[in-house]
């Protein structure tokens, strides 16, 4: 298809078919939920699936683009598998009546790049196993660090922003929108050196992690300041890594541009499960604590679980949201998170990866809630790290329908 008009058509009718739906009693209601939740009310649980292998789910055909143009087919995409997600799937699929255009800039980097081999099982799954070299064996390594310098490009937002409006400004508000932080510097410190030489240096070398660790947070720290300065944070993120992002915000919020104090710290130290917790808090915590310490909330945790060492995160002096993961004892962290802050569940994704059991779905969403109820906590629920479902879309909407009607049980209806 080469007419851009009759391209730019085929967008328009999508985006009249997603604002119908964001503008649905429903979809008002769950927004309002999903900042209920981060503002600490025990309400129905946001239920939300992110991270999906889409190439495993076109039913029907309905997931094909066919706009050439490049823009119109990004467009398109986002469209298609929002309106799919609304269809299939009986989640919290935040859908609202604007179009987002995130602002663009540019980053240098911190002068590091990994080195590894990689090896996969289906050419169309970005999932795929890494074997990483150790590239920071010693200090001389490291005299290629430097802090990142990043730039803004408020030419290519005016250029983005013009051309959505040309394309929806009649049906969607074309809305400019800043970052968030998502800082995860054991992550990318893995990737480095691989997880190995990491924990046996915990034991052998503590100095040089100490002082790897150090460049990372100043870097992290010239990042934020940088950030700030160019306006490019932004609270009214939908998303926090897959879960909800939206809190009230403050109700005299003074007229200036957006920054640190405004956004959520998002982080997190995956590798350090099998570590201590005072480990953990010398090698991590203590050096994320002052970064943290400059934004409006924080996330902390991910895939780790944390169930043993929650007395450590909560030195976070503005922590609103911890992670529970599929390997957390999920009583023991609900006992200990009450109603102080958000229990955001991560269910297993095992359980949707070959067959989908709806009485194992049933049991796992029914441990959260029931112990969710019992001890006071907000609660945001969500299915992530999908990296197959063995094209069969079916196990997903299963898990959607299984889960739903588990905190329909326990909630009431969304």
């Amino acid at each position: 298809m080469n007419d851009f008009n009759a391209q730019r058509a085929i967008i328009r009718e999508l985006a009249k078919q997603y604002r119908e739906i964001a503008e649905s009693p429903k979809h008002v209601r769950m927004r309002k939920r999903f900042r209920d939740s981060n503002d600490l009310r025990v309400v129905r649980p946001p239920l939300i699936m992110e991270e999906l292998p889409w190439f495993e789910l076109n039913i029907d055909g309905e997931l094909d683009c066919v706009c050439e143009d490049d823009r119109l087919r990004g467009m398109e995409w986002r469209l298609r598998t929002e309106l799919f997600r609304e269809k299939h799937f009986a989640c919290d699929n935040y859908i609202e009546p604007v179009w987002t255009i995130s602002k663009s800039y540019s980053s240098t980097g911190n002068g590091l790049s990994a080195k590894e081999n990689i090896v996969s099982v289906d050419d169309r799954n970005w999932i795929v196993s890494h074997h990483y070299e150790d590239v920071l064996k010693d200090e001389s390594a490291l005299e290629a660090f430097h802090d990142p310098v990043i730039t803004a490009d408020p030419v290519q937002d005016v250029q983005n922003v013009a051309f959505a409006e040309e394309v929806l400004g009649d049906i969607l508000h074309v809305s400019l929108r800043g970052h968030g932080i998502y800082y995860a510097p054991w992550d990318q410190i893995a990737r480095l050196r691989g997880v190995e030489p990491i924990l046996t240096d915990i034991y052998d070398r503590p100095e040089y992690l100490h002082k790897i660790i150090g460049l990372f947070t100043r870097a992290m720290a010239s990042e934020m300041d940088q950030m700030e300065a160019l306006w490019l944070y932004d609270p009214r993120r939908i998303s926090l890594h897959c879960t909800p992002g939206e809190f009230t915000p403050e109700p005299q919020r003074e007229l200036r541009p957006y920054g640190c104090r405004d956004i959520w710290f998002r982080t997190m130290a995956q590798m350090f499960s099998s570590i201590s917790p005072a480990a953990h808090d010398e090698f991590d915590v203590q050096y994320s604590l002052p970064l943290a310490a400059r934004c409006a909330h924080t996330y902390y945790g991910c895939c780790e679980p944390l169930s043993d060492r929650l007395h450590i995160i909560k030195q976070y002096p503005n922590l609103r949201k911890i992670g529970v993961s599929p390997w957390a004892d999920v009583e023991a962290s609900a006992e200990q998170i009450g109603g102080n802050y958000v229990l955001s569940r991560k269910p297993n994704p095992a359980n949707v990866a070959i067959t989908t059991d709806p009485e194992v779905i049933r049991k796992e969403i029914t441990e959260t809630a029931s112990l969710c109820l019992k001890y006071g906590c907000p609660c945001d629920i969500t299915l992530k790290d999908v990296s197959t479902v063995s094209y069969r879309p079916q196990n997903l909407i299963v898990w959607a329908r299984t889960a739903s009607a588990v905190l329909d049980e326990f909630y009431g209806e969304a």
